[in-house]
């Protein structure tokens, strides 16, 4: 790797942790950390919102402030503004494709992805996708429309109200 900003600074358990967690193989998680540190530019350990907003892949997305915010909802330190390396690969791992074994790696089962892309939509965090989140989020991905009602009419229940998309 030649820097020693990017020389991994896990102890070989840790690693181990990550692999049985993500599935990504040492090799992968030394990238990822030469990825992290890169964007680490103060080298505080940490990545902040603005650190991942200088991603030109994610300034340019129309989902990006969605998935820079998954990498903050999905991380387990206490501040809600900070992400460590190792949430940073929880979060990187959900975009692995599935493997024939999901009891080996619990971040990619399909649950799990289904699981990520449904927050994704979920916009209040209620653990439901209404009319108006659905469509917060398509005019994101694709502009706004001149009558987004009769572009996507949702399908409606029994009683004739839109239905409700809930994940538990």
């Amino acid at each position: 790797m030649g820097n020693s900003r990017s020389s991994l600074q896990l102890q070989p358990e840790e690693i181990e942790e990550i692999t049985e967690e993500t599935g990504f193989t040492k090799q992968q998680i030394e990238r990822l950390y030469a990825r992290f540190s890169s964007l680490d530019k103060q080298s505080h350990g940490y990545l902040t919102r603005e650190d991942f907003l200088r991603i030109p892949e994610l300034a340019i997305n129309p989902l990006g402030d969605r998935i820079v915010h998954a990498f903050f909802y999905e991380s387990k330190n206490t501040d809600e503004e900070k992400v460590d390396f190792k949430d940073f690969v929880r979060v990187v791992a959900h975009f692995r494709p599935v493997k024939k074994n999901p009891v080996k790696n619990k971040l990619n089962t399909r649950m799990e992805k289904l699981h990520f892309a449904f927050r994704m939509y979920d916009l209040d965090g209620d653990d439901k996708i209404s009319k108006e989140e659905l469509l917060a989020v398509l005019t994101m991905m694709v502009g706004p429309t001149s009558a987004p009602s009769s572009c996507c009419p949702l399908p409606r229940g029994p009683s004739s109200r839109p239905m409700r998309t809930r994940m538990t």
